[in-house]
């Protein structure tokens, strides 16, 4: 019996909550099986990366289509990984929203068929919601990990999202700020294009980053006094001058003689653009969780969001931060199921159940969830 079967076995005889978990908001298409909100029995995980790479990011159309490819037999990997049947599922967690509306629509309504035909209650989870409940999930099952303590403030940092949260208990949020413009990962894709790196641009950039001096160029840092948002266009956009001032385009000289004059090209310092750049973003997101954690005077901090496996940013904050930190490894911090189907546990034990009427919120925020 594989190890996943095993343990699935070992789940059912003790009665444990199974969740069966669907994530589709971008362009991962992902299903997992997870017991009692913290024991991974199976996170299957079909990436698109390599689909959207030659369109710098997520085509959305594209994402849509590959999800009805995919959906189906992603589900049924993650079940037989599991070693559970329909009948030992407790219930059926899907993510609602925020994302692509059209990625979206296909694993909801990949839930609701399984749900039905099965008899088993739907759940919807808010995909903000799932990175957080990220640090619930047990890697090293051999290890003591007890469940995090309320209340923790909680940075959320992703390509679509970088917000920062106080959780005072299960389904109990309050936002303190959020970004105004781009968000982190998205100014690292952006930036990643600027400086002629592969797609996606956080990985790309770090690597990068580590041939580099932090302090090579002056970038800004949009602190935005007096509150928890962030703003990274200003950033991005210095990011930019720099880069046409050393290729020379004519959008960076004034006047038309000076436009009609030979472009005088310099090797672009790439590593020492890349841990600059790097740099800005990280003093921001510490800084700002710092003073969250000690205004709010939480018992610990965590980290969440595909930017979260940002190396630098880990480093910072435990050097920083006197709280206690907790973040996934790279894995569970980019897009899966396994974080929504944790996240659907602690739903369920609250009382939060999803109707036949639940749709997609491709704009959905985080806020605190009552049951009905």
């Amino acid at each position: 019996m594989v190890e996943g079967a095993k343990r699935g076995a070992d789940e059912r005889s003790s009665g444990s909550t199974l969740i069966l978990g669907i994530e589709t908001s971008c362009d991962e298409t992902a299903a997992a099986v997870v017991a009692d909100g913290r024991h991974i029995l199976s996170n299957v995980v079909a990436s698109q990366e390599a689909i959207h790479a030659k369109y710098g990011g997520v085509f959305p159309e594209v994402a849509s289509r590959q999800h009805v490819l995919t959906i189906v037999p992603v589900v049924r990997e993650a079940m037989e990984q599991a070693g559970v049947g329909w009948d030992d599922l407790t219930a059926v967690a899907v993510t609602y929203g925020p994302g692509l509306a059209g990625s979206l629509l296909v694993g909801l309504n990949m839930a609701k068929a399984v749900a039905l035909a099965h008899n088993l209650p739907l759940l919807g989870i808010n995909h903000l919601e799932g990175h957080l409940y990220a640090n619930w999930l047990i890697v090293e099952e051999r290890e003591e990990n007890p469940e995090p303590r309320f209340p923790l403030v909680c940075l959320i940092v992703s390509g679509g999202h970088t917000d920062l949260v106080v959780m005072t208990d299960h389904g109990q949020y309050q936002v303190l700020g959020r970004t105004l413009d781009d968000a982190a990962g998205e100014a690292f894709d952006k930036v990643g294009r600027l400086l002629g790196l592969p797609y996606p641009g956080g990985p790309a950039i770090q690597e990068a980053a580590k041939g580099g001096s932090p302090t090579a160029f002056k970038l800004p840092r949009a602190w935005l006094k007096g509150t928890y948002d962030f703003s990274f266009s200003g950033l991005k956009t210095a990011v930019l001058r720099i880069v046409q001032k050393y290729r020379g385009s004519a959008s960076s000289r004034k006047g038309t003689l000076a436009a009609t004059m030979p472009t005088v090209i310099r090797p672009l310092p790439v590593a020492n653009l890349a841990a600059s750049f790097q740099e800005a973003i990280v003093d921001v997101l510490v800084e700002k969780t710092r003073w969250a954690a000690e205004e709010h005077q939480v018992t610990e901090v965590l980290l969440a969001g595909g930017v979260a496996s940002n190396l630098r940013l880990r480093q910072r904050m435990k050097e920083r931060l006197s709280h206690p930190i907790r973040c996934p490894p790279p894995y569970l911090c980019t897009d899966n199921a396994a974080m929504i189907a944790a996240a659907g546990t602690y739903a369920w034990r609250t009382g939060r159940r999803g109707g036949w009427d639940l749709d997609v919120a491709p704009s959905a925020g985080l806020t605190s969830l009552e049951p009905p």
